[in-house]
């Protein structure tokens, strides 16, 4: 008998030009150019656009690119300092802890 392979292949790649990054924190939002990107296809998800009159992004107020980065940083470390007293907590009473930051990373 004779037979043939077929493979079908269903990705796309994407090139993107003139992006941005958009870092949202509390009520603040910044932007940062990022140029250009090249997606793989395996990692291509379907966007669509936000509708900002009606949504509950119109309350946010846009701050500078370094603001932004500076209110991050000033949260990531509140965010590692309670982190850290719930370590604590937990390694005195003998219960293990896991943040939910460290699972998320081994998830894949």
């Amino acid at each position: 008998k004779q037979w043939y392979q077929r493979r079908v292949a269903i990705t796309a790649g994407l090139l993107l030009t003139q992006t941005i990054e958009r870092i949202h924190v509390r009520n603040k939002y910044g932007d940062i150019d990022r140029g250009v990107f090249l997606i793989r296809g395996e990692n291509v998800v379907l966007c669509g656009e936000v509708d900002f009159k009606n949504s509950k992004f119109k309350n946010l107020t846009q701050v500078s690119q370094e603001e932004i980065l500076q209110i991050q940083a000033e949260e990531l470390k509140e965010k590692e300092e309670k982190q850290k007293i719930l370590k604590k907590a937990f390694q005195e009473r003998g219960v293990p802890y896991y943040s939910i930051d460290s699972m998320a990373d081994d998830a894949f």
